[in-house]
């Protein structure tokens, strides 16, 4: 088990990814989202991170991409439970609370989320393996 958006959990969340690369096919909704993490357990620079899901497996990994749709900004805890935990309801309280900032295309963010509410079987599993490799 690897700390939420450790070094050690990015090259896990790969490693897992690359096991499922060709097996899941991309979403009707894709999206390419870069990250700003604030308040993270690992010092007091933010964690700057993208998210793409082009390729139909979620890819995490570190650094910003230059074609992104949507920037977040959240703290640490709210990240996790969103990437994590996969609560649609915690995003909801979380935008509506101040906790998630957005730049960018919201109604793609938007979709995603919606999308991500009907996950398949293969899916399901991606994310049951990736909550078994956090602490």
């Amino acid at each position: 088990m690897h700390p939420f958006l450790s070094d050690s959990w990015i090259d896990a969340a790969l490693a897992l990814g690359e096991e499922y690369r060709g097996r899941i096919p991309p979403s009707d909704v894709t999206i390419k989202m870069n990250q700003v993490i604030t308040e993270t357990p690992f010092g007091d620079d933010p964690l700057e991170l993208h998210l793409d899901t082009s390729e139909g497996i979620p890819r995490i990994d570190r650094g910003h991409l230059d074609d992104a749709d949507v920037t977040i900004t959240t703290d640490y805890e709210t990240a996790q439970d969103l990437f994590v935990e996969g609560d649609p309801g915690a995003a909801m309280t979380a935008f509506m609370t101040g906790k998630i900032m957005v730049e960018g295309d919201v109604a793609k963010l938007l979709a995603m989320q919606a999308a991500a509410a009907s996950r398949t079987e293969l899916q399901a599993e991606v994310a049951a393996r990736l909550q078994a490799l956090t602490s």
